[in-house]
């Protein structure tokens, strides 16, 4: 049997702890405190320096934050790996992007010299850091033993 997913109530923020054969009989989870209607993401969440407590320092989930350029070759070709791990372990791992151009203060925090970068954190604190292109069942295997 799965794991039940992990969703925060976007309205009281409460964590939520979904089924997941629920969801995969496509019912619609509702927040057990407010009722209000839970969403699950299957797609990264775009991170920016004026959101980043709140999408990564105080998610409830642990997160792959994914620090990117479009002018990056390496980072368009792990792309595709990052929007697949964001669908698999939805409700297990909330998935981020970073544009590095686009909030450096952000990427001047963390010291990130080189992407793409990929930071795991959990609690709020970056507990691990994959540096430059690595296939998806490497960045898979890590983020699994990371949040286990």
């Amino acid at each position: 049997m799965p794991d039940p997913q992990l969703l925060q109530c976007p309205a009281c923020g409460t964590v939520n702890r979904v089924p997941a054969e629920k969801l995969a009989q496509g019912l619609k989870p509702v927040c057990g405190r407010c009722k209000k209607a839970l969403s699950v993401s299957h797609h990264p969440v775009t991170v920016t320096d004026a959101n980043f407590v709140e999408e990564v320092e105080r998610s409830p989930l642990p997160v792959l934050l994914d620090l990117w350029a479009p002018w990056c070759g390496p980072c368009k070709m792990i792309a595709p790996a990052i929007e697949q791990l964001a669908a698999e372990m939805a409700g297990r791992l909330r998935v981020g992007k970073l544009n590095v151009d686009e909030n450096p203060v952000t990427a001047e925090r963390f010291q990130v010299r080189g992407i793409p970068a990929l930071l795991v954190f959990k609690n709020g604190r970056e507990i691990d850091r994959i540096i430059g292109a690595q296939p998806k069942s490497e960045i898979a295997r890590r983020v699994q033993q990371l949040i286990a």
